[in-house]
């Protein structure tokens, strides 16, 4: 091994050491990052990049959209729209056995393309779902298993903000990669539902009688929700707009919509800039790591050693892409789904594209894989974030609740890998 080489073992060593103690994966990647630079190339080079990057981040017009899509996201939680998004999945399926299930996952596909946070949509179906759910007697593993599974959805459904930055580190059209994770997203909800009645058939609640009338009023309440997608997504697919520009005009209709129907005020909106503010900042700590840490990758040539390693084994195309994506379930469990996009799609992107992969169906196929570690252990962000908002409910009940869903989600990553038609289907229309 040459020198550049005991660099880069000692500089990942020390990251996942910071990781394995908590420090924060932006400040960790940062400290590696200018740390190693200046092993190989000196204090004022390192000392250099660590006073332009930041700048470069945070005025970078394509990561404009981020904080845009955060605001969105808060904007619609406050107005209310989750409930509705609920009311109007409980109205219209309500009335089958099992049915407030196969309403939350509904609800958070829902939520998912207003939010783009698995996170975000997790933490507020569990507190508008989940209190339904238990009052008419669904088990806690059941309505939190819900919950935690159809929570990955946030991440795949458009708008998403780890499919954005996916686009930026990958440098591929984000609009096309939006359009991409419609198809995927609709699969994954109709196999959530498909697993309730698979596995928990026998513990499922029998349906509530719901009249014509309640279902025809629900719609009502989700005009918004639907204006927003449309007007996002279709803007998108249409060519009208560019992500950015159609995640401002989302943030700014949202607030509009709001506002309309008095459901914000001056000091709503406040405190949501001062949370969108919050989580934005972040996501910038991550992304200035992870620049600076791109760096040291880059002077120890990290991506280019390992894609020439793995291309030399010679294990074919599919089998050295299953042993990526099995690298990204593994990580999963000790990173969230941000880090794991952030730290390994720089590593392993020169291998996808040495094999001949589509870079935007392997982006959809990395998101995927990254949602199985919200919800597997030790880390599984969904099934914390529940636990937090549940303390009664515990973290084995609902490990428990989610696993026939990771199991699902296994499945449909096969079933992505096998016909790359299914993900590819509208970007190849736009």
């Amino acid at each position: 091994m040459t020198s550049l080489d005991w660099t880069a073992v000692i500089g990942f060593a020390a990251l996942f050491a910071m990781l394995a103690v908590r420090v924060p994966i932006g400040v960790a990647m940062s400290l590696v990052g200018v740390g190693g630079f200046a092993a190989v190339a000196g204090w004022r080079p390192a000392l250099n990049q660590l006073a332009i990057s930041p700048i470069r981040t945070i005025t970078d017009y394509n990561l404009s959209l981020i904080p845009m899509f955060v605001l969105m996201g808060v904007l619609a939680t406050r107005s209310g729209m989750s409930k509705e998004l609920f009311r109007a999945g409980q109205a219209w399926l309500g009335q089958l056995r099992g049915g407030l299930a196969l309403a939350s996952i509904s609800a958070c596909a829902g939520f998912a393309a207003i939010s783009g946070s698995s996170v975000a949509t997790a933490a507020t179906m569990s507190k508008v779902a989940l209190p339904e759910m238990r009052r008419f007697g669904y088990s806690d593993k059941l309505a939190t298993g819900v919950i935690a599974g159809g929570g990955t959805l946030g991440i795949l459904i458009p708008p998403s903000v780890v499919l954005a930055i996916y686009g930026y580190i990958t440098e591929q059209d984000v609009g096309k990669l939006f359009v991409a994770g419609i198809l995927p997203g609709l699969v994954a909800v109709l196999m959530y539902m498909a697993c309730v009645y698979i596995v928990f058939w026998r513990e499922l609640p029998q349906g509530m009688s719901i009249a014509a009338g309640e279902r025809l009023a629900s719609l009502k309440g989700i005009w918004a929700i639907l204006l927003l997608f449309v007007a996002i997504i279709g803007g998108i697919y249409a060519g009208v707009v560019t992500p950015t520009e159609a995640a401002a005009a989302g943030a700014f209709l949202t607030a509009v919509i709001g506002i309309a129907r008095r459901r914000l005020d001056f000091t709503s909106i406040l405190n949501s800039l001062i949370e969108a503010l919050s989580t934005s900042v972040a996501i910038y700590t991550i992304l200035i790591g992870a620049m600076l840490f791109n760096y040291f990758l880059v002077i120890t040539q990290t991506p280019q050693k390992i894609a020439a390693f793995l291309v030399d084994l010679d294990l074919g195309a599919y089998p050295t892409l299953w042993l990526i994506l099995g690298l990204f379930f593994l990580m999963g469990c000790i990173l969230d789904a941000m880090a794991m996009i952030i730290l390994l799609v720089p590593i392993v992107y020169p291998v996808v594209m040495q094999l001949g992969f589509d870079p935007i169906w392997f982006g959809i196929i990395v998101v995927v894989t990254v949602e199985l570690g919200l919800i597997t252990p030790p880390i599984g962000m969904n099934v914390f974030v529940i636990n937090s908002i549940n303390r009664d409910v515990s973290l084995i009940t609902i490990f428990r609740g989610v696993a026939p869903f990771v199991v699902a989600d296994l499945i449909r990553l096969a079933l992505f890998v096998a016909f790359p038609s299914i993900v590819m289907l509208l970007p190849n229309s736009m």
